[in-house]
């Protein structure tokens, strides 16, 4: 290992030297472990909840409900990366951070992210965790407060745990899908944020992607053609909607259809989250989405609004998204627009360039995503192995 000082953020940085780079994983996979080492809490055994790029002292900000998240996103990731860096011990961070789930206030969404990460780990949810789990999907009462990325990860979660073996969660996959199709599935071909009430319309492009796995996890495991048709429905809209660049626009109106607002551009949606659903639509066949997954990726390679590359290549991190100036610290005019826009029936297009800047910060899931989306890809070379990460 080398050490040096990074000019631009003040930081000591350990920079792998070329012979103990992990030669089993692509370049890129090797730039978001290495990424992630920077986000590495070790006193707490997990990443952080932001990693700050303005040039503070004490980059890594924990907030322990969403370190644990965000741990297990990465873990997640980790069950496909060929080269885990020795040092983490994969099984005790899973179990000491899916412990916490009951100990703090975490959302729902976040036990479905347990089950999943420990159905492609080969790895004992612990029993509280299952204990609680049971009790949230067996009271079919409580389910009406869930949000989408809540019905959406339970329901991946518990097909994964059906597909490793865990039958003792398949009981609950047949009404948890008849759910979501009942009061998330909106006639647009999009999804709903809620089950109800006025937020509900107003959706995420995370809703569309947590629900559109979902739908094609269930719908392959269960042979219900149902759900994968609603998947593909989506994943057709979403590539029509998506940006001159290949962004992936932020808030759509489900009812009809249409995008809000495009910001923020999400670099983890380029780079992680699009290539994990669009891999599910490869693999049914869907038009265009290979395209998409590619012109979506090139977007943070620099063919963007701002002709920069989101990425932070002496720290292996990323730049987290594009955002319209005067609301890095405040979400109200984002609410109002997309309320106004959805009123009006207006659809919304990108602003001028001069008018966006970038969120300085990474955060640790962001990197387990790609983990995740090209731990086990090996037919794109040209993302893979890009120079940008080191590669040829």
């Amino acid at each position: 290992m080398t050490m040096i000082i990074s000019p631009n953020f003040g930081v000591k940085l350990l920079v792998p030297t070329a012979s103990s780079k992990l030669s089993h994983n692509s370049p890129l996979v090797n730039y978001a472990l290495n990424g992630l080492e920077r986000c590495w809490l070790p006193e707490h055994r997990r990443w952080s909840h932001i990693f700050h790029l303005d040039g503070r002292p004490s980059p890594n900000e924990s907030v322990p409900n969403s370190d644990v998240f965000y741990t297990l996103n990465v873990l997640l990731g980790m069950s496909r990366v060929a080269g885990i860096p020795s040092g983490l011990d994969l099984p005790e961070i899973f179990s000491r951070n899916a412990s916490l789930l009951t100990r703090l206030p975490v959302r729902k969404y976040a036990f479905g992210m347990a089950l999943w990460s420990a159905a492609e780990l080969g790895l004992e949810t612990p029993e509280p965790v299952k204990r609680e789990l049971t009790a949230i999907l067996a009271d079919e009462s409580r389910w009406k407060n869930f949000r989408a990325q809540d019905i959406g990860m339970l329901l991946t979660g518990v097909v994964a745990q059906a597909r490793a073996g865990e039958n003792e969660w398949w009981r609950y996959a047949g009404p948890l899908f008849r759910f979501l199709k009942e009061r998330f599935h909106s006639e647009s071909g999009l999804f709903f944020d809620a089950p109800s009430g006025f937020r509900r319309r107003f959706s995420s492009f995370a809703t569309q992607t947590y629900l559109s796995i979902a739908c094609y996890q269930y719908g392959e495991f269960a042979g219900d053609a149902s759900a994968l048709v609603m998947a593909d429905t989506c994943v057709r809209n979403l590539i029509a909607l998506q940006g001159p660049q290949g962004e992936w626009p932020w808030f759509f109106d489900a009812m009809s259809g249409r995008v809000l607002d495009f910001y923020e551009v999400y670099s983890v949606h380029q780079y992680g989250m699009a290539p994990a659903l669009l891999e599910w639509a490869e693999r049914f066949g869907q038009k265009g989405s290979r395209d998409a997954l590619v012109k979506g990726f090139n977007w943070v390679l620099g063919q963007n609004q701002l002709g920069r590359a989101m990425l932070v290549p002496e720290l292996s991190l990323t730049l987290r998204s594009q955002v319209r100036k005067g609301e890095l610290t405040t979400k109200a005019p984002r609410a109002l627009r997309a309320v106004k826009n959805a009123w009006l029936g207006n659809g919304q297009r990108l602003i001028d360039g001069t008018d966006v800047e970038v969120r300085l910060e990474c955060r640790s899931y962001e990197l387990g995503w790609i983990l995740w989306s090209f731990g086990r890809r090996t037919d794109l070379p040209g993302l893979t192995n890009n120079c940008a990460f080191g590669g040829a």
